[in-house]
């Protein structure tokens, strides 16, 4: 028989959402929610909060009157008129493998 593998369970869940508790303490303790994007020997990598897309999506300056420059979010980050960046890209957070204490999925 085949010994289990906390790597090989996780891996299954790759593109999906998963919640992940840590043995550290604080807020880190509480949990990581995020997509599942990747699976090392060492390390798994969940997307925790995705970025907004791009407010000129085919390369234009974003002068005209659509939007003058500004992506329109409160969190604009961008510069002004002509700058096609939200200046959010979203996080990505890294665990070690030997820091998992639970990992949470879906039933389906």
């Amino acid at each position: 028989m085949h010994e289990c593998s906390l790597v090989e369970s996780i891996r299954k869940f790759i593109g999906q959402t998963v919640t992940v508790f840590t043995t550290s303490g604080g807020l880190s303790g509480e949990g990581f929610t995020g997509v599942l994007a990747s699976v090392t020997d060492c390390t798994i990598k969940l997307i925790t909060d995705f970025g907004q897309p791009p407010t000129c999506p085919l390369g234009s300056s974003c002068t005209g009157s659509r939007n003058n420059g500004f992506s329109g979010f409160p969190n604009n980050r961008g510069g002004g008129k002509g700058c096609c960046c939200n200046g959010w890209v979203g996080s990505v957070t890294e665990i070690p493998i030997c820091k998992i204490a639970g990992f949470t999925h879906n039933a389906v």
